[in-house]
Protein backbone atom coordinates (compact mmCIF):
# COMPACT_ATOMS: atom_id res chain seq x y z
CA UNK A 1 0.00 0.00 0.00
CA UNK A 2 1.27 3.49 -0.87
CA UNK A 3 2.23 5.75 2.03
CA UNK A 4 -0.38 8.29 3.12
CA UNK A 5 0.76 11.90 2.73
CA UNK A 6 -0.53 14.65 4.98
CA UNK A 7 0.34 18.15 6.11
CA UNK A 8 2.52 18.70 9.15
CA UNK A 9 0.76 18.99 12.49
CA UNK A 10 3.57 20.87 14.23
CA UNK A 11 5.01 19.53 17.47
CA UNK A 12 3.04 16.29 17.20
CA UNK A 13 5.20 15.29 14.20
CA UNK A 14 8.65 16.33 15.44
CA UNK A 15 9.62 12.96 16.95
CA UNK A 16 8.63 11.04 13.81
CA UNK A 17 10.58 13.41 11.57
CA UNK A 18 13.59 13.37 13.93
CA UNK A 19 13.90 9.60 13.65
CA UNK A 20 13.67 9.67 9.87
CA UNK A 21 16.19 12.50 9.46
CA UNK A 22 18.66 10.92 11.88
CA UNK A 23 18.59 7.59 10.06
CA UNK A 24 18.58 8.83 6.45
CA UNK A 25 20.62 12.05 6.10
CA UNK A 26 24.39 12.43 6.01
CA UNK A 27 24.37 15.70 7.98
CA UNK A 28 23.86 15.59 11.78
CA UNK A 29 20.84 17.92 12.07
CA UNK A 30 19.55 18.74 15.54
CA UNK A 31 15.81 18.65 16.12
CA UNK A 32 15.87 22.41 16.75
CA UNK A 33 16.49 23.08 13.06
CA UNK A 34 13.52 21.21 11.63
CA UNK A 35 11.32 21.90 14.68
CA UNK A 36 11.62 25.62 13.93
CA UNK A 37 10.47 25.05 10.33
CA UNK A 38 7.64 22.72 11.39
CA UNK A 39 6.34 25.16 14.01
CA UNK A 40 6.66 28.30 11.93
CA UNK A 41 5.66 26.98 8.49
CA UNK A 42 3.61 23.79 9.07
CA UNK A 43 1.59 24.49 5.92
CA UNK A 44 4.79 24.02 3.85
CA UNK A 45 5.94 20.80 5.55
CA UNK A 46 4.50 17.43 4.50
CA UNK A 47 4.92 13.91 5.87
CA UNK A 48 4.32 10.41 4.52
CA UNK A 49 3.34 7.55 6.79
CA UNK A 50 3.27 3.84 6.17
CA UNK A 51 0.33 2.57 8.14
CA UNK A 52 0.96 -0.13 10.67
CA UNK A 53 -0.50 -3.60 10.12
CA UNK A 54 -3.96 -3.81 11.60
CA UNK A 55 -5.10 -0.38 10.50
CA UNK A 56 -5.30 2.61 12.75
CA UNK A 57 -6.22 6.18 12.03
CA UNK A 58 -4.98 7.69 8.75
CA UNK A 59 -1.63 9.38 9.12
CA UNK A 60 -0.50 7.16 11.96
CA UNK A 61 2.27 4.63 11.64
CA UNK A 62 5.89 4.94 10.69
CA UNK A 63 7.10 8.16 9.06
CA UNK A 64 8.76 7.12 5.77
CA UNK A 65 9.17 10.54 4.15
CA UNK A 66 9.01 14.26 4.77
CA UNK A 67 9.72 17.67 3.30
CA UNK A 68 10.72 20.53 5.60
CA UNK A 69 10.43 24.03 4.12
CA UNK A 70 9.87 27.72 4.78
CA UNK A 71 8.91 30.96 3.03
CA UNK A 72 10.42 34.33 3.89
CA UNK A 73 10.83 37.76 2.31
CA UNK A 74 14.04 38.05 0.32
CA UNK A 75 14.99 40.79 -2.10
CA UNK A 76 11.56 42.40 -2.04
CA UNK A 77 9.67 39.17 -2.77
CA UNK A 78 8.56 36.10 -0.85
CA UNK A 79 10.89 33.17 -1.52
CA UNK A 80 10.40 29.55 -0.61
CA UNK A 81 13.20 27.35 0.67
CA UNK A 82 13.25 23.57 0.89
CA UNK A 83 15.53 22.60 3.76
CA UNK A 84 15.23 18.85 3.24
CA UNK A 85 13.34 16.16 1.40
CA UNK A 86 13.86 12.80 3.11
CA UNK A 87 12.58 9.38 2.06
CA UNK A 88 13.57 6.06 3.65
CA UNK A 89 16.15 4.28 1.52
CA UNK A 90 13.79 1.36 0.83
CA UNK A 91 11.15 3.71 -0.59
CA UNK A 92 13.32 5.84 -2.88
CA UNK A 93 12.79 5.91 -6.62
CA UNK A 94 9.03 5.40 -6.34
CA UNK A 95 7.92 9.05 -6.60
CA UNK A 96 7.35 9.79 -2.92
CA UNK A 97 10.08 12.45 -2.73
CA UNK A 98 8.64 14.11 -5.82
CA UNK A 99 5.14 14.09 -4.34
CA UNK A 100 6.32 15.59 -1.05
CA UNK A 101 8.34 18.32 -2.80
CA UNK A 102 5.47 19.05 -5.19
CA UNK A 103 3.00 19.56 -2.33
CA UNK A 104 5.37 21.93 -0.57
CA UNK A 105 6.02 23.90 -3.78
CA UNK A 106 2.28 24.20 -4.40
CA UNK A 107 1.79 25.52 -0.88
CA UNK A 108 4.59 28.05 -1.43
CA UNK A 109 3.00 29.18 -4.70
CA UNK A 110 -0.35 29.56 -2.92
CA UNK A 111 1.36 31.85 -0.38
CA UNK A 112 2.73 34.01 -3.20
CA UNK A 113 6.35 32.86 -3.38
CA UNK A 114 8.15 34.06 -6.51
CA UNK A 115 10.56 31.14 -6.40
CA UNK A 116 12.05 28.28 -4.42
CA UNK A 117 15.68 27.58 -3.55
CA UNK A 118 17.50 24.61 -2.02
CA UNK A 119 20.89 22.97 -1.76
CA UNK A 120 21.77 19.35 -2.45
CA UNK A 121 24.97 17.33 -2.53
CA UNK A 122 26.63 17.25 -5.95
CA UNK A 123 26.95 13.46 -5.58
CA UNK A 124 23.23 12.90 -4.83
CA UNK A 125 22.18 11.76 -8.30
CA UNK A 126 18.66 10.81 -7.23
CA UNK A 127 17.93 14.19 -5.64
CA UNK A 128 19.40 16.06 -8.62
CA UNK A 129 17.12 14.10 -10.98
CA UNK A 130 14.07 14.72 -8.75
CA UNK A 131 14.67 18.48 -8.69
CA UNK A 132 15.50 18.66 -12.40
CA UNK A 133 12.19 16.93 -13.18
CA UNK A 134 10.38 19.55 -11.08
CA UNK A 135 12.01 22.33 -13.12
CA UNK A 136 14.85 23.41 -10.81
CA UNK A 137 18.04 24.74 -12.40
CA UNK A 138 21.55 24.95 -10.97
CA UNK A 139 22.51 28.39 -9.80
CA UNK A 140 26.00 27.68 -8.45
CA UNK A 141 28.31 25.17 -6.85
CA UNK A 142 29.05 25.71 -3.15
CA UNK A 143 32.49 24.37 -2.28
CA UNK A 144 32.87 22.40 0.99
CA UNK A 145 29.28 23.26 1.92
CA UNK A 146 28.65 20.21 4.10
CA UNK A 147 30.38 19.15 7.32
CA UNK A 148 32.02 16.24 5.46
CA UNK A 149 33.57 18.89 3.14
CA UNK A 150 31.31 17.78 0.31
CA UNK A 151 30.19 20.30 -2.30
CA UNK A 152 26.58 21.30 -2.92
CA UNK A 153 24.64 22.75 -5.81
CA UNK A 154 22.26 25.60 -5.07
CA UNK A 155 19.16 24.97 -7.17
CA UNK A 156 16.38 27.43 -7.93
CA UNK A 157 12.88 27.21 -9.31
CA UNK A 158 11.07 30.28 -10.57
CA UNK A 159 7.34 30.08 -9.93
CA UNK A 160 5.01 31.46 -12.56
CA UNK A 161 1.69 32.88 -11.35
CA UNK A 162 -0.93 30.13 -11.58
CA UNK A 163 1.63 27.46 -12.56
CA UNK A 164 0.92 25.30 -9.53
CA UNK A 165 -2.86 25.55 -9.53
CA UNK A 166 -4.28 22.05 -9.67
CA UNK A 167 -7.71 20.59 -9.18
CA UNK A 168 -7.86 18.91 -5.78
CA UNK A 169 -10.40 17.65 -3.31
CA UNK A 170 -10.24 18.03 0.42
CA UNK A 171 -10.23 14.56 1.98
CA UNK A 172 -9.68 15.76 5.54
CA UNK A 173 -8.11 18.70 7.29
CA UNK A 174 -4.58 19.08 5.96
CA UNK A 175 -4.85 16.27 3.42
CA UNK A 176 -5.45 16.50 -0.29
CA UNK A 177 -5.48 14.33 -3.37
CA UNK A 178 -3.23 15.90 -5.98
CA UNK A 179 -3.27 15.07 -9.66
CA UNK A 180 0.04 13.63 -10.89
CA UNK A 181 2.31 15.52 -13.22
CA UNK A 182 4.84 18.31 -13.29
CA UNK A 183 3.69 21.20 -11.13
CA UNK A 184 5.98 24.12 -11.54
CA UNK A 185 8.38 23.84 -14.45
Amino acid sequence: MAPRVRACRGEADVAAVAGLIQSELSEPYTCFIFRHFMWTWPQLCWLAFEEEDGGGAPGEGRCVGCVVAKAEPRGGALRGYIAMVVVEAAGRGQGLGTELARRSIRAMAAEGCAGVALETEVTNVGALALYRNLGFVREKRLLRYYLNNGDAFRLKLKLRPGACETEHTEEAAGEEAVAPGKCCA
